[in-house]
């Protein structure tokens, strides 16, 4: 959160090119997805533990360097920090993922939930530190937000090296389990991928184009702001409960409510321009990206065996997930100004009916294969 309230603003500050603002920033979401498969077949080896510490070291690499360009007024300095901390999201995306597999099975949707949550504490500490720490240093602003940043990646480092985290065997280390092509041709994995990035590729784009329309329907910037909170609100606070949703009614469920409520924040933004239509879109959206997420989350824990197979798979996830992301981030500003605000809001529910057609046909596929094995089954023991 904090990295990417004050990173823009660095770069317009120190970028030879004012259309070169936000190359700081944009390189973040794409050093994060090239990160992504390689930090999983680290972690199958050496464990989540030495890969979380890996990423705090790149942590606070990548904020000193921050420091030094603002420092030495540097743009290339700051583009090559904000690719460091890019890095480290490619790590930190598998927190969930370990604290499902430190969790009893029946606790794994309440886990990755609860990592989720941690969002909310994010979305406040960070906002306030960066406000707090940004004019520490008159000469250089933000340069005080980026050594806070660098403060606690290095208290991250030190949690870390303390915590316990299951390590893989010899055995799950060697394994490398079936290949990765039988795996991604069964309907559960592409059910839990397309949900996640679904919402993630959803959310994005209309996250993004929020604030371009609010400003070309000359609404204020605190407007703006409160609106984006409401939504990183609809986005974390769920978090405290979905698990225990999931525990009582299912994954595919609470899937199918997260893509509806994404629907319904698509009909919500088509109904006016005026800020409680912003308000209210933006929440829901941030709910049903919370539920979809989640719930795809706890299906693709499901769909992998063994180290070999949990590091293809979860890499293979993340890696569609930060794509979708990238493409949906920067095609927000081109439709929003092409088509319009109604018109993106158009296209997107046009994606929903599409990605809630698929969801279905997924689902009606498992239960044929489930059926099928269990007549199989049936037909072997009676022989």
């Amino acid at each position: 959160m904090m990295v990417f309230m004050s990173i823009a603003l660095t770069g317009r500050y120190l970028a030879p090119d004012p259309s070169l603002a936000t190359l700081p920033l944009a390189l973040v979401p794409v050093a994060m997805t090239i990160t992504t498969i390689p930090a999983a077949q680290m972690m199958r080896r050496l464990g989540r533990r030495a890969g979380f510490q890996l990423a705090a070291v790149l942590g606070v690499t990548g904020a000193v360097t921050c420091v030094v360009a603002l420092w030495t007024e540097q743009f290339a300095g700051l583009c090559a920090g904000g690719f460091l901390i890019g890095s480290v999201n490619g790590f930190a995306t598998y927190y969930r993922f370990a604290a499902s597999e430190a969790a009893p099975e029946e606790y794994r949707s309440r886990a990755i939930s609860l990592v989720m949550a941690g969002g909310v504490i994010a979305a406040f500490v960070g906002a306030a530190m960066a406000t707090a720490t940004k004019d520490l240093n008159p000469s250089a602003p933000f340069l005080g937000t980026f050594a806070a940043i660098a403060g606690i990646q290095a208290l991250i480092l030190v949690v870390v090296s303390f915590s316990r985290l299951p390590m893989p065997s010899d055995t799950e280390k060697q394994d490398g389990g079936r290949p990765l092509r039988q795996l991604v041709g069964r309907p559960t994995f592409v059910l839990a991928v397309l949900g996640a990035v679904a919402s993630w590729g959803l959310m994005s784009l209309l996250m993004n184009a929020t604030p371009l329309s609010m400003d070309r329907h000359h609404h204020s910037f605190d407007d703006t702001a409160q609106v984006i909170q409401w939504h990183v609100l609809g986005m974390y606070v769920p978090s405290f409960f979905t698990g225990s949703l999931i525990r009582r009614v299912g994954e595919r469920p609470i899937l199918f409510l997260g893509i509806a409520l994404i629907g319904l924040s698509t009909a919500l933004n088509l109904l006016g321009i005026d800020v409680v239509h912003y308000l209210a879109g933006l929440a829901v959206l941030g709910v049903g990206w919370n539920f979809l997420f989640i719930a795809s989350t706890t299906i693709l824990t499901g769909t992998y065996a063994g180290e070999g197979e949990k590091a293809k798979v979860q890499s293979m996830n993340d890696f569609l997930i930060f794509s979708t992301m990238i493409v949906a981030t920067f095609s927000a500003g081109v439709l929003e100004n092409k088509i319009g605000w109604f018109g993106l809001n158009q296209a997107a529910a046009g994606v929903v009916v599409v990605v809630t057609v698929l969801l279905a046909m997924l689902c009606w596929q498992e239960r044929r294969g489930i059926a099928k094995l269990r007549s199989v089954t049936s037909d072997s023991q009676d022989n």
